[in-house]
Parts: structure tokens; sequence; C-alpha cells
């Protein structure tokens, strides 16, 4: 046997702790009257604001956006089929992203009780520069497994030189479309809040997961 073509994937991962954390927060308010419902919930806001620009200025908040308000009315059915008056909602959602895990904790537990106040999803991720190192590295790491597994074959058919021909994410190879569900890299990691949260909240944030998956393609000699 003088050549072969060997087809192989190759794989890696990397588990990293987030530097980031990003949190949704939305303050509502309801009631019969629009004007109302709209004061109050400006009302409700403006602590949260407070609380979030205060931290931003210490440097533990490193980003926020506020959302516009947002109103909407419903007129909801009696037992007797019959269309009551409106019901007016009014919401105003923010997003911070904090640097310390522990400061987020804190800050969670300040405002949880607070009137109107709904604690959503928390995302915690890594900064642009250290993501894209990373998933550098683990991209590497997957083409030396690939490389690996070639030359594997390779020996066990008593050939000891192989070629790249070809390499690519995978599925591109193997079925000429990428495979859904199934791309080069992955990141995972989060957690979530209950609206009714107790007053201390403590947690460790979940490692991020950056998964790297290629297909390659060697001629053995």
């Amino acid at each position: 046997m003088s050549e072969v073509t060997v087809t192989v994937r190759g794989e890696h991962e990397a588990r990293v702790a987030p530097e980031r954390a990003t949190i949704r927060v939305s303050v509502r308010a309801e009631g019969s009257e629009r004007t109302t419902v709209v004061e109050h919930v400006m009302r409700l806001a403006e602590p949260v604001r407070g609380s979030i620009t205060e931290r931003a200025e210490e440097g533990s908040v490193v980003d926020w956006t506020s959302k516009r308000l947002s109103v909407r009315a419903e007129r909801p059915w009696n037992n007797d089929g019959k269309r009551l008056a409106p019901v007016y909602y009014a919401s105003i959602d923010f997003t911070a992203t904090f640097a310390e895990a522990s400061e987020l904790s804190i800050w969670v537990s300040d405002i949880s009780p607070w009137d109107g106040v709904e604690v959503g999803w928390v995302d915690w991720h890594l900064t642009r520069v250290t993501r894209t190192q990373i998933e550098r590295e683990v991209a590497a790491e997957a083409v030396s497994v690939a490389v690996t597994r070639a030359k594997a074959y390779a020996g066990a058919l008593g050939l000891d030189e192989v070629t790249p021909l070809e390499i690519a994410d995978v599925g591109l190879i193997s079925s000429g479309q990428p495979m859904p569900g199934a791309p080069m890299m992955k990141a995972r990691g989060g957690v979530a809040f209950a609206a009714d949260a107790a007053p201390a909240m403590e947690y460790e944030p979940e490692e991020i997961v950056i998964s790297a998956t290629v297909e390659a393609r060697f001629l053995a000699r």
C-alpha cells in the first residue's frame, strides 16, 4: 500500500471561569389608569437606576443599559364572559454587567425585595479579548488532535508520513453542509434567579465551556 486518504475528526474543549456577569432586571406596575401606572413604574425604576449608576461610578458595573418605558393594555374577562375595563401594564428593563460575582450577589440581594422588581437571567461570559484568545487556542488543539489521529491511523497501516489535504468545521467535509446544532465553537454558562429569591444570595458562577470540533483529510504515505 503506497498511499491512502485518511479523514478524521478532532475535538477539544476548555473550561474557563467567567470574567463578567450581565443581569437583566425588570420593573413593573399595573393598574386601571394609564397615567397613574406610568408614574408608578417611573417611581419604582428610579432607585434601581440610581443603584446601578452608583456602582458604575465605583467601577463594579462596567456597562449598563435601560430600555424605554413599555406600556400595554388588556381587557380581561369576568366569569360571566363579559369584558371588563382595561388594565394597564408598564415596565422598564435594565441590564447591568458586573466585573465581580460577589458584587452582583450583593446588588441582587439589595434590590430583590423592592416593589415591582423582577430579577431575570444572569449571563456569565468572558471579555472579547479573552474569548478570542481561548477560541484560537481551543481550535488549534482540535487540529492537533486531528493530526495525531491521522498519524495513528497511518501508522497502523504501516505508513509514516501524513500530508494535510483539507480541514474544515465539523460537517463540511463529510456532507458539504454544516451539521445542525454542531458549530465549530460552542460556549456554555448561565444561571437564573427566582423572582422571589431570598434576601441573601450566594452562588458560584458556572464555568464557561468553549469547545471546537474540526474535520480534516490527510494523504498518508
